[in-house]
């Protein structure tokens, strides 16, 4: 797990400036690799790539980045693990390869020499974004995971391109005009985060999950960069999965998880460094976490956060399951001093706007474990592949009722309340009935502000996965098409952006079992009725949990992972949330319109508890633009 940056001068530039550069994009992104810093430059083509390396496997210089392979053909800067690189590495020099040390990056790099780079890819089991140079064909390929646990940004300022892990990194550029874009600002008020390939920044774009670019110099040039393309496909992968089913019975679908679940979690428990879990108490952590201590000969690592907030606290859950497991456990037990005093830091932490609140728990739960280890493995994904969100069930009741009500009723009912709409009550049944089909009830669930081209000036309303007819896989039942839309969209551009920039403030390695691409695939073949029925989320990871913990640490109500926002706006955080929505500063910066702001402020300062879900986009963006200054 590390950080990467580039920069690319079509035409050349000497290498000493060069190598300075590569440094400066560096030091921007430090806290994603303390261990180590590397830079490689070509000066006859301009390129120069930067790495810091947070050393997970093969801790010698043999892991050293960029590394070059041993053709002298490919440059590699690469951010993340390769799972399987042990089997790669066989085969590889089977192949007649040799290895100088025994880090996945030279495995990878032998792989992209060996085979190309879309080719590596697809052989490969993990979590990855690179920029691979080729020197014989003078072209720069950058890549990203399959399911997007990795970001990677890129973009062109006054002729150069520049990318990075980072905004911070592009940022660093010199003469690098970082100027906000209304639309994307607009998507962070809707969804409360910023989905790629859009960017807060214009000019800036984030490479999507499952995608490469190949760039050449003429390309950079001409200012008109390639669109990228698909090397894996979520969508593909999910409709294949569908069309070939699952035969066997429940009993089977238990086993053959538990198999695929178990080989995920011990490849991610590969590490020459320390290593734990996150334990929540929840259904994911707590299989993930029963999972390594099955197969580990010590007490697994775990942690866990609880707040003073008993609405937020899972605590004593976490503490339950720990002590069943017999795992080493540490709880973390957060008052709300020290959760506010983490606000202010937030923008710098999380690089672009971004406003989900369970950054807050997330980024302090990072804080603690990186103190003892430096892995963790996560239950990120879960809620996705195995029907985990209440919002799921929600929609498919309604959609069903929708369905059976008569035409002359919904007209009679139908229409668009605006932002009154997350109210709840009658202005959110309408809502949902104007929205027509099931994809716009999803949207309508996912959607904070409702109407936010309306409240940011200059913006237009963007297509995102929950907007695109395309998005949807047309085939299987309603809820495969719910769950496929948040693994295009939610999963990667909320949950694993939150997860990675929380993790790597702290250059703490976070690696997710669950999202294994089998794992992925094994999911998306199960037929509904092993993943909901009536009232019980999660039906098959449950099963298989029971197989670990006693059905009464099995079966509970889940708490969620926030934090108290709204409390905290009408208290501590009040004078600071009024120094940002001030109807003067908002009219000065001239982002917004102040008025719908200011108006949701009065009302929530008035006792309308749900407008801090609005609320907290707006202030998230106004903290995040002063780091702009």
């Amino acid at each position: 797990m590390c950080g990467l940056a580039g920069a690319w001068f079509p035409g050349g530039r000497d290498e000493p400036s060069l190598i300075a550069l590569g440094h400066r994009l560096g030091d921007a992104i430090a806290h994603r690799g303390p261990d180590d810093f590397g830079a490689w430059a070509d000066a006859d083509a301009g390129l120069v790539l930067s790495h810091r390396r947070l050393a997970i496997v093969d801790l010698s210089p043999e892991g050293h980045q960029p590394m070059v392979s041993a053709d002298q053909r490919w440059v590699i800067a690469f951010n993340g693990e390769i799972y399987d690189h042990g089997a790669i590495r066989a085969e590889l020099a089977a192949l007649g390869h040799r290895f100088r040390g025994h880090s996945d990056t030279e495995v990878l790099l032998a792989a992209i020499a060996q085979w190309g780079v879309e080719a590596a890819l697809a052989r490969g089991n993990g979590m990855l974004a690179l920029a691979a140079w080729d020197r014989q064909e003078r072209t720069l390929w950058l890549a990203r995971d399959r399911l997007g646990k990795k970001p990677l940004y890129y973009g062109l300022s006054d002729g150069r391109l520049v990318f990075g892990s980072e905004l911070a990194a592009l940022r660093a550029l010199p003469g690098f005009r970082a100027e906000v874009e209304p639309d994307a600002l607009a998507l962070l008020l809707r969804l409360d985060y910023i989905p790629a390939p859009h960017c807060i920044l214009r000019g800036v774009r984030k490479l999507p999950a499952g995608h490469l670019l190949r760039l050449d110099a003429a390309a950079i040039m001409s200012g008109d960069l390639p669109a990228p393309r698909a090397w894996w496909s979520a969508l593909d992968a999910q409709r294949a999965a569908i069309a070939r089913g699952f035969a066997g019975s429940e009993a089977d679908a238990l086993d053959q998880l538990d198999v695929l679940l178990r080989d995920a979690t011990a490849l991610r428990m590969e590490a020459d460094v320390p290593l734990g879990s996150f334990l929540s108490g929840g259904t994911d952590s707590s299989l993930v976490t029963a999972l390594m201590q099955a197969q580990s000969s010590r007490p697994v690592r775990t942690f866990s956060i609880g707040f003073d907030n008993a609405v937020h606290d899972e605590s004593a859950q976490a503490a339950a399951v720990a002590a069943h497991l017999g795992t080493a456990h540490t709880p973390l037990h957060v008052d709300g001093r020290a959760a506010l005093d983490l606000v202010p830091g937030l923008p710098r932490i999380f690089d672009e706007p971004f406003a989900d609140s369970s950054q807050i728990p997330t980024t302090l739960l990072c804080r603690l474990t990186r103190q003892h280890v430096t892995v963790a493995l996560s239950g990120d994904g879960g809620d996705e592949l195995f029907f985990g969100y209440r919002r799921y069930a929600r929609t498919l009741k309604n959609d069903a009722l929708l369905r059976r009500l008569p035409r002359t009723a919904l007209a009679k009912l139908a229409g668009d309340p605006g932002e009154a709409a997350r109210l709840g009550g009658l202005a959110a049944l309408r809502a949902e009935l104007a929205t027509g089909d099931l994809q716009g009830q999803a949207r309508l669930r996912v959607s904070q502000w409702r109407r936010p081209e309306a409240v940011v000036r200059g913006a237009r309303r963007l297509v995102t996965a929950y907007d695109d007819p395309a998005a949807m896989p047309g085939t299987g039942t309603a809820g495969d098409a719910l769950m496929a839309l948040d693994t295009a969209c939610y999963l990667p551009e909320d949950i694993l952006t939150k997860v990675d920039r929380a993790s790597m403030s702290v250059a703490l390695e976070a690696r997710a079992p669950l999202l294994d691409w089998r794992v992925a695939e094994f999911a998306w073949s199960l037929p509904l009725r092993m993943k909901w029925r009536e009232r019980e989320l999660k039906v098959l990871p449950k099963r298989l949990l029971e197989r670990y913990l006693p059905r009464e640490l099995v079966y509970r109500s889940k708490a969620g992972f926030g934090a108290p926002v709204g409390d905290w706006l009408r208290g501590p955080l009040r004078g600071w949330a009024e120094a940002q929505l001030s109807e003067q500063r908002l009219r000065e910066e001239g982002h917004f319109e102040p008025a719908p702001i200011r108006a949701i402020w009065k009302e929530f300062q008035a006792g309308q508890r749900k407008w801090h879900t609005h609320l907290w986009g707006v202030l998230m963006f106004q903290a995040w633009r002063e780091t702009l200054r």
